[in-house]
């Protein structure tokens, strides 16, 4: 959950970029509860944001993690040869 202290909150609302997991979680919860505000809450809403997230993962995983990883394992040999 992303329960971070008052003052980290406020590093972030003055526009830096989240520097730990937690303020990373924060953000991201603070946007879709945001999202929810706008739309209200509705099974629709919600099926929004997680299918968003999900969508958000998947895309990381394909453009920066797989990219990422094979060079890891250019650099250091394949675990599966």
């Amino acid at each position: 959950m992303p329960y971070i202290k008052p003052q980290e909150r406020m590093y972030i609302k003055d526009g830096d970029p989240p520097i730990t997991p937690g303020e990373l979680n924060y953000v991201i919860t603070k946007t879709a509860l945001k999202y929810l505000d706008v739309l209200g809450e509705s099974y629709q809403a919600y099926c929004d944001i997680l299918g968003t997230l999900e969508a958000i993962k998947h895309e990381l995983y394909r453009r920066k993690i797989a990219t990422y990883e094979n060079k890891k394992i250019k650099s250091n040999g394949d675990v599966y040869e």
